[in-house]
């Protein structure tokens, strides 16, 4: 096989694949009976025109049965008028009539066996057509049938194209639902043990005037342990003070006596 034989096999493949997955059998069986319609209606127009025909020859048949009757007469008219010149041209006339009529009677007859043989085909069509068409509305039930519970055992198994796109959907949004998770778990993983840090304006702001407050915080803190140390290191002090200064004074007093 050269490459054009292998070509157009493989076109022809291909176009019959796709002509088979096109093809829906409900409408091909409608198409398939509206044609066998089509034919009864042709051989239905073909009947009526051969018994048209027919009809046509069979009043011609009896123009001519009359001329003859009439020829006949004038035969008969000229032999009595002793004109047999007359009586011989209209018995040629009555003979080449009545030799028309027998053409005719086989023409009839011919176009009679042709009309029983299309009435015949016609009746056997029509037959043909009224098995077809209830074995086309059981065919089409069990189709539909069939290709409803294919949908449904598709939906329940989830088989089906319509259903893999939704479980692939589905599949998609739980994975992407625990990437999310688990990004957001090591996010907080990691901010808890203080390897990122928050850098967004607010939070840093936040974080700044929580410094602040807490140094303030120490700041007031350390000023009242100092006023608390310092008001409770005088009093020790001051005793203190006022015990050396008496022994001291005492020999002041004691001079004046003496001397």
């Amino acid at each position: 096989m050269g490459l054009m034989g292998r070509t157009a096999t493989v076109v022809k493949a291909k176009y019959s694949k796709l002509l088979n997955k096109a093809e829906n059998p409900n409408e091909t069986l409608d198409y398939s009976y509206e044609q066998m319609l089509d034919q009864l209606q042709n051989m239905k127009r073909g009947v009526a025109d051969v018994a048209t025909a027919k009809k046509r020859i069979e009043l011609q048949q009896q123009k001519l049965e009359q001329n003859v009757v009439t020829l006949e007469g004038q035969a008969r008219q000229a032999v009595a008028a002793n004109r047999d010149d007359l009586a011989t041209q209209a018995l040629q006339r009555k003979t080449i009539a009545q030799q028309q009529l027998q053409d005719m009677d086989g023409q009839v007859k011919q176009l009679q066996d042709q009309q029983d043989k299309l009435v015949a085909a016609e009746q056997q069509l029509e037959t043909k057509i009224e098995s077809f068409r209830s074995q086309k509305e059981v065919i089409k039930a069990q189709y539909s049938a069939a290709e409803a519970q294919v949908k449904v055992g598709e939906a329940a198994t989830g088989i089906g194209k319509g259903m893999a796109d939704t479980g692939l959907a589905i599949q998609r949004a739980k994975d992407k639902t625990e990437e999310m998770q688990a990004r957001a778990g090591a996010i907080d993983e990691l901010t808890s043990s203080g390897a990122l840090e928050d850098f967004s304006s607010g939070d840093q702001l936040t974080k700044e005037l929580s410094q602040i407050s807490a140094s303030n915080q120490v700041d007031d803190e350390l000023a009242k342990l100092k006023a608390e140390v310092g008001s409770g290191d005088a009093p020790k002090e001051i005793p203190a003070a006022a015990d050396a200064a008496p022994a001291d004074a005492a020999p002041a007093d004691d001079a004046p006596a003496a001397s």
